[in-house]
């Protein structure tokens, strides 16, 4: 069975070479790209299945480089380093393409973890149904959704989030049970990825869903969302 492929985009040597031993003690296949034209050109020579993204890079703004990474992989996990504490700053990330952050310094133990946690959730097995709720239709070993006649392509965790909800469409999932499920049980750190996942999944589909949030307790997939025109 081949190895999971983990690519590294961090211009500073001390902490890619760190990361790169560390990962690969692992047992990942790991390759490290020093730069934002560089990591572009080892994702589309060799795809990875998932990115590990210094948004501080020389050459390309990292927001810009995200984005562009995930048009270059549709499918992989982007999970971005940065040393911003600014809130809208890692909101801008997430938008543009991030499955989940981290904020420097880290611990090394923690990063394993999250990044084992993201690639477990990404290999496991399909459903085998479809999904059908008002004009929304999941169908799940395909991973494509269709809202009306037209199909909404979706980033990978915004497929699973949205698989979560519909599953129990008209009733209230927790932050915990949607963190548990489509990030992992053992999860731990910021649950702001959720919050900018909803919010991509409500501008996606537009009127063909609805989403409630219950502050507080988590959100809910209405049944008799409003029908798309």
């Amino acid at each position: 069975m081949p190895r999971e492929h983990i690519l590294i985009v961090e211009d500073d040597a001390v902490i890619g070479s760190e990361l790169l031993k560390a990962l690969s003690a692992t047992g990942y296949e790991v390759s490290l790209a020093r730069d934002g034209q560089d990591g572009l050109a080892h994702a589309r020579a060799d795809p990875p299945d998932l990115v590990l993204l210094d948004l501080g890079l020389p050459d390309i703004e990292g927001v810009d480089l995200c984005r562009r990474l995930r048009a270059v992989l549709p499918q992989a996990v982007i999970v971005v380093l940065t040393a911003r504490t600014e809130e809208f700053e890692v909101v801008v990330a997430l938008d543009a393409g991030a499955d989940d952050y981290l904020t420097k310094p880290f611990r090394l133990t923690e990063l394993v973890a999250r990044l084992r946690a993201h690639l477990r959730r990404q290999g496991a097995p399909p459903g085998e149904n479809v999904l059908t709720v008002g004009q929304v239709r999941l169908d799940v070993p395909a991973r494509r959704v269709h809202a009306g006649e037209a199909e909404v392509p979706l980033r990978p965790k915004e497929f699973d989030l949205l698989t979560a909800l519909v599953t129990r469409a008209g009733e209230v999932v927790t932050r915990e049970q949607l963190m548990d499920e489509v990030w992992d049980e053992n999860w731990f750190g910021p649950t702001k990825t959720l919050d900018v996942h909803v919010s991509a999944l409500r501008r996606k589909l537009g009127a063909y869903a609805h989403i409630t949030t219950l502050r507080g307790r988590g959100y809910r997939y209405e049944r008799d969302a409003a029908r798309g025109g």
